[in-house]
């Protein structure tokens, strides 16, 4: 269990009995983030999306090589963690790890949940003698940009498209 401000947080194994939370919470985080950086908000929220977003979730929650973490503040869903083996055939699985995700919800931010959340990640990165970590993020998500560099996150060159004509960036962190 980690302290953040205004309370304790646990973390712990996301479960199917999770996955309805983790949507919503994806979307709260989604609307604040995408909406930040110009995206109208109906293009954030969809049916299609709303769907997808659940699939996917539900087979990160349930893969054997993904694992997905969930931080709980006073007993409410308040962050989700998902990382796992790289994306990219380029990058070496038995020295890299990827972090996929991290969203906590915007009433919370600035409180301490998303960075015990990326601890955990640092500490996966430890744990399993991996060199490297990597991460794509929205050019415009500046507040995420700026969560990651403070946590010792590096652009890497790499990029793809992402929505609204700007690309989402990648980044990555060198683990001693």
């Amino acid at each position: 269990m980690s302290c953040v401000e205004g309370g304790a947080v646990e973390i712990r194994e996301a479960g199917l009995g999770d996955l309805s939370g983790i949507v919503e919470l994806h979307s709260r985080a989604r609307v604040a983030y995408y909406g930040a950086g110009g995206l109208p908000t109906e293009e954030i929220l969809t049916p299609e999306l709303a769907r997808e977003q659940r699939e996917g979730w539900a087979a990160a929650i349930t893969s054997a090589r993904k694992q997905v973490r969930v931080a709980i503040v006073d007993g409410v869903l308040a962050g989700v963690l998902a990382m796992g083996p790289p994306h990219s055939s380029d990058l070496d699985p038995r020295t890299t790890a990827q972090l996929y995700q991290i969203h906590v919800d915007p009433g919370l931010w600035g409180r301490g949940v998303g960075g015990a959340l990326h601890a955990l990640f640092v500490r996966h990165l430890a744990d399993e003698g991996l060199a490297l970590g990597v991460l794509e993020v929205w050019e415009r998500n500046t507040r995420a940009r700026a969560f990651y560099t403070r946590h010792g996150w590096r652009p890497d060159g790499t990029s793809r498209p992402g929505p609204a004509r700007t690309p989402y960036v990648g980044m990555q962190l060198t683990h001693p």
